[in-house]
């Protein structure tokens, strides 16, 4: 049952990059989905379950937070550092780095395996629990998959490595289902993750990929498709 699920989560990934690719030329419009999803997995499902878990274990809700910082510093000092290391570049601020749409879908695709384990944890605890956790994971790996392939194409990567990026992030969650088995996922581990994780989202989100969206042809249908994101992601986890 565990392996099923996750093999639709593959199937979710893969057909969410394949129309990112496909759609490509609008990048702009995708973007600014991308990025209204990005906003509601943090608003709607990251920070509802750091408090969740915060209930259950009696945490001090100061450490998930540190941890959201951290995430959101990290990844803030990493690119700004490559783009330091490019500063003799004339107009620098007009080029794209391939390296850092490499390093923010290698970030996605760590997010995709701990989907993954989230399937197999909860199938640990009950059928029912399982079946509605793979649900949810399936509903929004199709936006991870969307999310992805338009992280590596903005930093101008072909799309050839667009695609491969694609196929790891979309067998994450398969190797992480499957190392549930080895495994039992610390609640205290958990919460400093999911900070982690919504600070570096928040940080792609607002500073990265928004910006981009409006950079060249700004547009309410843009604005739109940002709210349309974070309606899906809204809807999707209040109905599942």
């Amino acid at each position: 049952m565990v392996l099923l699920f996750a093999v639709l989560s593959f199937l979710s990934t893969f057909v969410g990059g394949l129309i990112g690719l496909k759609y490509k030329d609008r990048l702009h419009l995708i973007l600014g989905f991308t990025a209204g999803v990005l906003l509601g997995v943090v608003a709607f499902d990251i920070l509802p379950e750091i408090i969740a878990l915060l209930n259950e274990t009696s945490t001090e809700v100061i450490w998930p937070m540190i941890a959201l910082v951290v995430g959101f510093l990290v990844f803030h000092i990493l690119e700004k550092s490559l783009l330091i290391h490019h500063a003799q570049e004339e107009n620098y601020g007009k080029h794209k780095h391939p390296s850092v749409g490499i390093f923010s879908a290698l970030a996605l695709i760590g997010h995709s395996f701990l989907d993954g384990v989230g399937i197999g944890l909860a199938f640990q605890i009950s059928e029912n629990v399982g079946i509605l956790v793979a649900l949810a994971v399936i509903a929004h790996d199709f936006s991870d998959g969307l999310n992805t392939v338009s992280l590596v194409l903005l930093h101008k990567n072909q799309e050839r490595r667009a695609l491969y990026f694609l196929i790891l992030d979309a067998c994450a969650p398969i190797f992480g289902a499957l190392s549930t088995r080895l495994f039992v996922l610390n609640q205290s581990a958990s919460l400093l993750y999911l900070g982690f994780f919504g600070g570096f989202l928040l940080y792609i989100c607002a500073s990265d990929i928004l910006p981009e969206a409006h950079s060249e042809k700004s547009s309410y249908k843009t604005i739109f498709l940002t709210i349309c994101g974070i309606a899906l992601i809204f809807l999707v986890t209040r109905l599942v």
